[in-house]
């Protein structure tokens, strides 16, 4: 009878590491879609701003001249290097994924910081820029699409700094990223790099082309 007795602390662990592993295998079941989600995301953004370009070459393609006549000069010194310092950022920010995969944290808060910093000195020559412009939202067609193209893609860098200060704030707790965990700064580098990618298009169809 001894020899049956079976201990009911050693039958409570047993039955909590079979619902640790069922849990484990249910995880693995449902594979981790958020990267996905966000690519989704931002192919319905791309969406917007294709709209917007083709609005954009559509004015171009039907007036008599571009920009219209009397649309002063748009100097290409700043805006050139605004675009230099924001395709820089783009490679300053992927350096944060091999730093995370090696579980260095330390490394991915120093890039991300670099890649904000980058990021606001874009934003802050941009406003200096839309400071000095001789023609203001009303001035013409030109002036108007200008500003909005210019103006919304702004605002995607803003929010695109907003989440990169999010990991930062988030990476401060111990542990919140890891080598197997860092959902987070994948997002924020996708999205920094489409916001690029976006620019670079601007930069072409309204400075040089």
């Amino acid at each position: 009878m001894t020899g049956s007795t079976i201990d009911p602390s050693k039958a409570a662990l047993n039955y909590h590491v079979s619902e640790v592993e069922a849990s484990g295998h249910g995880h693995e079941a449902h594979p981790d879609h958020r990267v996905f989600g966000v690519i989704v995301f931002l192919v319905a953004e791309a969406m917007i701003f294709l709209g917007l370009f083709v609005a954009y070459l559509t004015f171009r393609a039907v007036a008599p001249t571009w920009p219209p006549e009397g649309t002063p000069e748009r100097e290409l010194l700043l805006p050139g290097i605004n675009t230099i310092i924001l395709i820089a950022s783009s490679f300053v920010i992927h350096k944060a994924e091999p730093a995370i995969k090696q579980g260095d944290v330390k490394a991915v808060q120093k890039w991300f910081v670099l890649t904000a910093l980058m990021g606001a000195i874009f934003l802050a020559g941009q406003i200096v820029e839309y400071f000095n412009l001789e023609f203001g939202l009303k001035t013409n067609l030109y002036a108007s699409t200008f500003y909005v193209l210019t103006g919304f893609h702004g605002l995607h860098v803003c929010f695109g700094l907003i989440l990169i200060l999010a990991v930062l704030w988030r990476s401060r707790q111990a542990g919140h990223y890891s080598q197997t965990s860092h959902f987070g700064i994948e997002a924020a580098e996708v999205y920094w790099h489409f916001v690029d990618v976006v620019w670079i298009v601007l930069f072409l169809l309204l400075y040089i082309l």
